[in-house]
């Protein structure tokens, strides 16, 4: 299976459920769904680089964080589909990092380490 992350921007709610609602249904899409998600990771409350629009209202801060996960094309294509269909989902984008994940460690391995140099 390929190796992928999501980032996303949430909407920012004073309450931290929406935010947590919104992880668990993307994570377990992805498990249910014969996927193994790797990391979750929050990059906290941070304000736009601009003001953004999405479902009829304009938002100037969001809620950042990203998930790193294995999961056929299929799922990916239901994953999305949650996201563009969310209303607290402000941007999203998913990036294919590696075919498996031992071809993600591989590429890290073989960079220079300047330090030996």
């Amino acid at each position: 299976m390929p190796f992928y992350q999501l980032v996303c921007i949430a909407a920012h709610y004073p309450e931290y459920r929406h935010i947590k609602d919104l992880i668990t249904r993307a994570a377990t899409h992805v498990l249910d769904n014969g996927g193994v998600v790797r990391k979750l990771e929050s990059w906290g409350t941070r304000t736009l680089p601009q003001r953004m629009r999405r479902a009829k209202m304009y938002y100037n801060i969001g809620d950042y964080w990203t998930m790193q996960f294995d999961a056929s094309p299929t799922t990916l294509r239901g994953l999305n589909n949650i996201m563009r269909h969310d209303p607290r989902v402000i941007r999203w984008t998913s990036l294919k990092v590696g075919e498996k994940v031992d071809d993600v460690l591989m590429l890290q391995e073989s960079t220079v380490d300047r330090d030996k140099i």
